[in-house]
C-alpha cells in the first residue's frame, strides 16, 4: 500500500554554514513581543536552532543536519514511506520574502534530488502585496509547488480577518490547497507556558482548534469557496467539538438564544469541502481517538503526517500504527496513507 507523509519539515539544508540564511530567521523572530531566537550547541557539537516565549521556555529546536534531503529519504525507506510533502515548521509566521525566496529555492532543489519522491508548498509572507504574490505564483507555477503553507495566525491575528483575503483568493485561482501549520503559541498563552507537555503539545492543538473555529464561523468560504485548508494536529481535536460546534435549535421555546441556532448546515458544508486535516503522528492520540476522528469526519478527510524530524520514530511508528493497529476497512486505509494526498494535492504518482 502506497505511504504519503504529508508533514515533513523543511528548512534550508545550509542554514547553520550560511550567515545570511541564519540570520534571516534569527532577526525574524519579533524580539518586541517576546519570541526569543539563539544559537546553541549540543553535547556532541551540532548546533541548534532554539525559540524560546516567554525567556527560558523552549518551544522550538531545529538541529543541524535533520533536514538535508538524504535524512529524509533515508527516514523514509526505513519507515516504508513512499512520497513525502514538505513544508516550513512553525517559523513561516514571521519569515521575510527574502528568506522565503531562499527557502523555496532549496526546497525545490531536494525535490529536484529526490528522484520524484518529495514535493514542496509554498512558505510565502501572506499579505498582499505584489512581490509576496509574484513569489506565490513562481513557487507553483515555475517551481512546481504541490500547494501553500500558511500559520495558523500571524501575530494577534487569525486567518479569518479581513487582511489575508488578497492572498487567499490568488490561492484559491491557483486552485493548490493550504496546509495550516500550528505556531510554536496560540495568541491566548500565558496560561500553559509553566509546562513542557502542556506547552509544547496543548498549545499547539489550542491553536489549532481555535483556527479551525474561527474560519468555520467567519463566512470566509462563502467569498472563498474554492480553498481548502488542511490543518495539522487533527484540526487541534476537531473531530471532538464537531457535533458540539455544529448549531443547534432547541426543541422548546427558550426565553433567549444564549448561542447562535443558525447556519448548522453551512458549517457542515465547510466541514465537507473546505476543512481537511493532517493526522500528524497518529499513534500519539490513540487507537480509539483517531478511529472516532475518521467516523466523525470521514476518512476521506485525513492524511498521515510525522512531523519527521521533530522525533525520528514518529514516521515508522504512524505507518506501523495506521498499517497494523487502527481498526479500519482497507479502503479508508489506502485514503488516508496515499488516496487523500493524491486527490488534494494533484501528486503525479
Amino acid at each position: 500500500m502506497t505511504v504519503v507523509d504529508i508533514n515533513i519539515h523543511h528548512l534550508p539544508e545550509d542554514l547553520f554554514s550560511n550567515p545570511k540564511i541564519l540570520n534571516g530567521f534569527l532577526d525574524s523572530a519579533p524580539r518586541g513581543f517576546g519570541e526569543i531566537a539563539r544559537v546553541a550547541e549540543l553535547d556532541d557539537g551540532r548546533k541548534q536552532l532554539i525559540l524560546e516565549k516567554p525567556a527560558g521556555h523552549q518551544n522550538l529546536n531545529y538541529v543541524d543536519g535533520d533536514y538535508s534531503a538524504e535524512a529524509k529519504l533515508k527516514a523514509m525507506d526505513e519507515a516504508g514511506v513512499d512520497y513525502g510533502i514538505m513544508r516550513v515548521p512553525v517559523w513561516q509566521e514571521w519569515l521575510g520574502l527574502e528568506t522565503c525566496r531562499e527557502v523555496n529555492d532549496n526546497a525545490h532543489q531536494i525535490v529536484e534530488r529526490s528522484g520524484g519522491r518529495l514535493f514542496a508548498t509554498a512558505c510565502v509572507p501572506p499579505w498582499g502585496g505584489k512581490e509576496n504574490i509574484y513569489e506565490l505564483e513562481r513557487c507553483v507555477k515555475e517551481l512546481g509547488a504541490v500547494g501553500v503553507q500558511l500559520a495558523c495566525h500571524y501575530g494577534q491575528i487569525y486567518l479569518d480577518d479581513p487582511v489575508f483575503e488578497p492572498y487567499l483568493k490568488v490561492i484559491e485561482k491557483l486552485d493548490v490547497p493550504v496546509i495550516v501549520h500550528h505556531t510554536p503559541l496560540p495568541v491566548e498563552w500565558r496560561s500553559i507556558v509553566d509546562y513542557t507537555n502542556l506547552r509544547r503539545e496543548f498549545g499547539r492543538i489550542t491553536d489549532q482548534a481555535t483556527a479551525v473555529g474561527r474560519e468555520l464561523f467567519s463566512g470566509m468560504f462563502d467569498r472563498m469557496p474554492g480553498l481548502r485548508f488542511v490543518h495539522t494536529m487533527l484540526g487541534g481535536n476537531w473531530f471532538a467539538n464537531t457535533a458540539l460546534l455544529t448549531p443547534h435549535k432547541s426543541n422548546k421555546k427558550e426565553a433567549i438564544d444564549r448561542l447562535d441556532p443558525t447556519g448548522g448546515e453551512k458549517i457542515q458544508s465547510y466541514l465537507e469541502n473546505n476543512i481537511f486535516f493532517d493526522l500528524t503522528h497518529p499513534h500519539s492520540w490513540g487507537k480509539d481517538q483517531v478511529e472516532c476522528a475518521l467516523k466523525v469526519n470521514g476518512a476521506d478527510h485525513y492524511m498521515f503526517g510525522s512531523s519527521f524530524p521533530v522525533f525520528y520514530g514518529w514516521m515508522s511508528q504512524g505507518v506501523d500504527f495506521l498499517k497494523n493497529t487502527v481498526e479500519i476497512s482497507d479502503e479508508d486505509r489506502e485514503l488516508v496513507l496515499s488516496g487523500n494526498a493524491k486527490r488534494l494535492f494533484n501528486l503525479p504518482i
